[in-house]
């Protein structure tokens, strides 16, 4: 699905690397879960719109977080 910007509707450009400047390691979203494995994670992806420069983060593996 494309990803649409909130501010100009736009079709944004996907799958853009996230790092933190400075940092070796980037970022991860994780979540805390139940049994034997304690945590999921997932590395974030950006989306950049092309007209008014609006950035949102995402992540492909969104249904790992559903409990």
């Amino acid at each position: 699905m494309k990803k649409t910007c909130i501010h100009c509707q736009t079709e944004m450009i996907e799958d853009c690397s996230v790092n933190v400047e400075g940092g070796m390691y980037g970022i991860k979203i994780k979540k805390k879960s139940k049994g034997f494995l304690n945590s999921i994670s997932a590395k974030p992806k950006a989306a950049v719109c092309p007209n008014c420069g609006y950035v949102a983060l995402y992540i492909d593996e969104y249904k790992e977080f559903i409990d």
